[in-house]
């Protein structure tokens, strides 16, 4: 699971993080159901916005149901989102094609292990395919996404010192763009459109920014392609411009009318705003991330069981940043009482 937004059950009030389990989980399986069980590696924390989204506009075109015990949910059912609703196959077409444009992008900066080029190559292709197939299925065009995936890998080769860096976030914008859009026509709301359009620039913008910002020492290290060091851009600038793009999106949200809106102000919101401070902020002394072992183990466990086992080390420790934060992405460790008025 990968992504910047990542809710943390110890700052978030209960009956939201229930309604973003249901699309997280919702999201996975229905990645499970339309491309096999492997196909949930490319389960996306940002890209379920758009299931979010599409159920906001239109709570009854997402139908739920209960699913069985999971690892990552504390060997707990849950309801989820069902695999029928649009939203969810758009999140899931969309969480492929993305996959499969991050794969084809460690390829091109010889990030892949030795020996898995190949297999990393199949694997882009095949999700690229199923990406489409599920695209197709809910009337979204997946091959201009594509293209704007392949856009990007062409404007980093032949970025130049000239090269601004919004230029280099403009693929990532105007895909997110198109899929946020979308999420207007499945609902009916043609005229959500062009601000979920403009939403959807900003977050992408975001995503693509503080994705840089979290990998810049390790792409520095390793002499790998990013935004920022290719455009010389400082901290100070780099977060001016992520604090610009969560203005611009909470501004572009409040044009869009919801039937439920409460979820998408959270994450889009609140969650952006934390993303941002976690970003460039030191991270809090108290959270420990488990070691690459018990990582392994626990991702490995859980693709294989999907809940017939949990490690020792994920049982709560109490209030506060525990392992919970860890199974959602962790670095949550800003904790602190809720502040909306939901139960």
């Amino acid at each position: 699971m990968f992504g910047i937004l990542r809710p943390c059950a110890a700052h978030g009030c209960p009956s939201l993080m229930r309604a973003w389990r249901a699309h997280l989980c919702g999201l996975c399986l229905t990645l499970r159901d339309g491309q096999g069980h492997g196909a949930r590696l490319a389960t996306n924390y940002d890209t379920l916005v758009v299931s979010v989204l599409a159920e906001a506009q239109l709570p009854s075109a997402a139908p739920r149901r209960t699913a069985g015990p999971c690892a990552l949910r504390g060997f707990r059912p849950a309801e989820v989102l069902d695999a029928r609703a649009d939203g969810a196959r758009l999140a899931a077409a969309v969480s492929l094609v993305l996959a499969a444009g991050k794969l084809r992008d460690h390829v091109a900066d010889g990030e892949a292990a030795f020996g898995t080029v190949a297999a990393r190559r199949r694997l882009a292709a095949r999700w690229q395919r199923g990406g489409a197939r599920m695209a197709a299925g809910v009337g979204f065009d997946a091959a201009a996404l594509a293209a704007t995936v392949d856009r990007q890998l062409d404007v980093e080769r032949s970025a130049g010192p000239a090269t601004g860096l919004l230029a280099l976030t403009a693929p990532t914008e105007d895909a997110v763009a198109a899929a946020f859009a979308h999420t207007a026509v499945l609902a009916g709301r043609p005229g959500n459109a062009a601000p979920l359009a403009e939403a959807g620039r900003f977050f992408g913008r975001l995503a693509h920014l503080l994705d840089a910002v979290e990998d810049r020492a390790g792409d520095e290290a390793r002499g790998a392609f990013n935004p920022l060091t290719a455009t010389a851009t400082s901290p100070r600038e780099a977060r001016r411009l992520c604090e610009d793009a969560a203005h611009g999106l909470a501004l572009a949200l409040e044009e869009a009318e919801f039937e439920d809106r409460h979820l998408v102000d959270a994450l889009l919101g609140t969650e952006v705003r934390r993303a941002v401070t976690r970003a460039f902020g030191a991270p809090a002394a108290s959270y420990q991330r488990p070691g690459w072992i018990r990582k392994s183990a626990a991702g490995i466990a859980t693709f294989l069981t999907c809940g017939v086992w949990r490690p020792r080390w994920s049982k709560r420790a109490g209030h506060g940043c525990d392992e919970r934060c860890y199974f959602r992405g962790g670095s949550c460790c800003d904790c602190c009482t809720c502040d909306c008025s939901c139960g």
